[in-house]
């Protein structure tokens, strides 16, 4: 009796769904003797392809890494908007930011696109249970009767709790402490690990109670605080940290390029800005964090593995933004240099080839119709992505001519050999990346790039007349 009123209710909430949609897609998630493909999707803050999988072997993520040997990496994917609240929102939503939408970590896709189905309220509405857990939205509270079959869960205290009796030695006016500690302490202590079990806990709710879900598990680290146990700095041996080689402002950079200051929100403890002992210490932090979250990441696939779901599950793994760990003298993200942009996305589907990578352009917009494609269900016609579900068989093949971002005062295009961004006061930044791997030259001045540069804006109007096609 009680299967038959999963599906007589899972039945009814695909047919509403589909009656709302306003592009008419016949698909549906009902095949006769199929069970529907479970989602899980877990977002990493702050984020960039520092992992051994994407080339970076200083990094210790064993766990992530395995992970990719058994999916789908993505090398050449990209945020919409360099900051997590509008990034997750976008994503989210599958709509694209403009000067009036998705402008910083404020964003609320409840009030800027108000009458927009979020991700999760797809499958919700589909039948799935549908369970947030951690930092999705960036305000958790976010179209939450609309995308979660129950309140969104997040532990208490947030991600700057800190264990070490020294890290409020020097509170900041913003009311942080020290931007680092390394306390001898048990994984438990902090929010991530709780995150963790909390999904664990859900997935094993899951299996007993045989429901279909979109699962949504989002960690804090390695966003800033540096805090993690000591055991995860002891894996890095602080003299062989390599530093950025280009810490300078780029050649000919406009005069509007920015980056995050939050870390100067943080104390530094006995470090000094811009030395090569506060490089050392910062990018040891965001690796120990890195190593953290993977040991978590690890803990969770495991468990999807014990319980047998895994085989009927497809499993996203995105960072919401880029980050800078020291080059141009940066920290964090807030700009649209390719650091700030690029993000890590490894996709596991069941049935789909493995063990494989692909340079195809996409962006965090794409994630949204790839999922609904997988599971067959019908995306509202104004979304802005597009399925990248034949990658899945083709990694070779391309996808996109180029991708498009914006924060604040600029607006990006990426395609496979440039980065392009105009401002708002008319400057402009053009990297050959092929040449300029590190972006250490802006070129949007020299006359050799004038055909590539016109190409450049022209893409970026068609970019921003789609963005404003949202109403």
């Amino acid at each position: 009796m009680r299967k038959m009123k999963r599906l007589f209710i899972y039945g009814l909430g695909l047919l509403t769904f589909l009656s709302s949609c306003k592009n008419g897609k016949e698909k549906t998630t009902v095949v006769k003797g199929q069970k529907p493909m479970n989602v899980l999707f877990i977002a990493i803050d702050d984020l960039r392809p520092e992992l051994s999988c994407y080339g970076a072997p200083q990094v210790k993520s064993p766990n992530i890494d395995q992970f990719a040997k058994e999916a789908i990496v993505f090398n050449r994917a990209y945020c919409n908007v360099p900051v997590c609240g509008a990034s997750r929102a976008s994503l989210l939503t599958s709509i694209l930011p403009t000067k009036n939408r998705f402008i910083d970590y404020t964003a609320k896709a409840q009030e800027d696109v108000p009458n927009a189905k979020t991700l999760p309220g797809i499958f919700k509405a589909a039948g799935y249970t549908s369970i947030s857990n951690g930092k999705i939205f960036h305000y958790n509270k976010d179209v939450q009767e609309a995308s979660w079959s129950e309140n969104p869960w997040m532990p208490k205290g947030g991600h700057r709790v800190s264990y070490d009796p020294t890290t409020n030695d020097v509170i900041m006016k913003s009311g942080n402490g020290r931007i680092y500690e390394a306390p001898e302490v048990d994984d438990s202590v902090y929010s991530d690990y709780k995150i963790a079990q909390k999904t664990i806990s859900d997935l094993r709710k899951f299996k007993a109670s045989g429901e279909s879900f979109f699962m949504a598990c989002g960690f804090f680290r390695p966003h800033m605080p540096f805090y993690a146990p000591k055991k995860y700095w002891d894996l890095y041996n602080r003299d062989s940290v390599e530093v950025a080689d280009n810490r300078h402002l780029p050649e000919n950079a406009p005069k509007l390029l920015r980056s995050s200051g939050e870390f100067k929100s943080y104390s530094f403890g006995d470090y000094k800005p811009n030395t090569n002992e506060f490089h050392k210490m910062m990018r040891h932090g965001y690796y120990a964090c890195v190593s953290y979250v993977d040991q978590l990441v690890g803990e969770v696939l495991q468990e999807l593995e014990t319980l047998g779901l895994a085989e009927n599950t497809i499993v996203v793994l995105w960072g919401d933004h880029g980050w800078h760990l020291g080059e141009h003298e940066f920290w964090g993200k807030h700009n649209t240099l390719h650091n700030a942009l690029q993000v890590p996305l490894i996709v596991k589907v069941p049935g789909k080839v493995k063990g494989e990578q692909t340079e195809a352009l996409v962006e965090s917009v794409d994630i949204y119709p790839t999922l609904c494609d997988l599971a067959n269900l019908a995306t509202p016609d104004y979304i802005m992505g597009k399925s990248f579900k034949a990658i899945l068989d083709n990694p070779k093949q391309t996808f996109r001519k180029n991708v498009y971002a914006r924060f604040k005062v600029a607006d990006a295009i990426v395609t496979e050999n440039f980065t392009y961004s105009l401002y708002e006061n008319g400057e402009e930044m053009l990297y050959n990346r092929k040449l300029d791997p590190e972006e250490n030259k802006n070129v949007a001045a020299d006359a050799n790039y004038n055909k590539v540069i016109k190409g450049m804006r022209n893409a970026l109007k068609i970019k921003q007349k789609q963005a404003k096609s949202y109403k």
